[in-house]
């Protein structure tokens, strides 16, 4: 009887101090979201290349042939316009609120002539913008965001190091910029 007490007690305190320690751990890890990383790589509405080693926000390119940059926004203001364009074989857009959902993707195969033009805005900018759509937007595809704060990331491809510079390049040039309405 006595070994059967003892190893409940035991499973008891052994569960109390786990969930002890997780819950005075979470601070720890709940400021470290992907969100949070892509912010600290410095300004808002900036493309930010990752590398192939760990930053100091934690964040790296995984893929030798997947060259990546990141942008983190905020739609308080003004809606943002995400521009890309060059010569590379393949390109993805992902858009992510702040909790990392999925808003939107895209990639070359689906945009028009295999440019990089979207404007993401919140519901209300969405329709203010619509009912007088500025020519320079004709193109461009609207993203509708849910929430203010998000980020996106920006892949493309180099399948060989013959590629390498080209697709530097389309990062470097990408833009993720507040949209003036013009």
């Amino acid at each position: 009887m006595f070994r059967i007490v003892s190893a409940v007690l035991t499973g008891i305190f052994g569960a109390a101090l786990l969930h002890l320690v997780i819950i005075l751990s979470l601070p720890h890890f709940s400021d470290r979201d992907a969100y949070t990383r892509v912010e600290d790589e410095g300004d808002e509405n900036h493309f930010y290349m990752l590398d192939d080693k760990d930053d100091d926000a934690g964040l790296s390119n995984g893929d030798p042939y997947i060259k990546t940059a990141v942008c983190a926004f905020d739609l308080g203001d003004q809606p943002i316009r995400l521009t890309a364009a060059g010569k590379v074989p393949f390109w993805s857009l992902s858009i992510y609120d702040r909790a990392s959902n999925e808003v939107f993707s895209m990639s070359d195969r689906t945009s028009v002539g295999g440019l990089l033009d979207v404007l993401v805005a919140s519901p209300i900018q969405l329709t203010t913008l619509r009912k007088a759509l500025p020519p320079s937007l004709s193109q461009a595809i609207l993203v509708e965001m849910p929430h203010p704060e998000g980020y996106a990331v920006l892949r493309t491809m180099a399948p060989q190091s013959s590629f390498d510079e080209a697709a530097r390049g389309f990062l470097a040039e990408a833009g993720c910029d507040v949209f003036d309405g013009s």
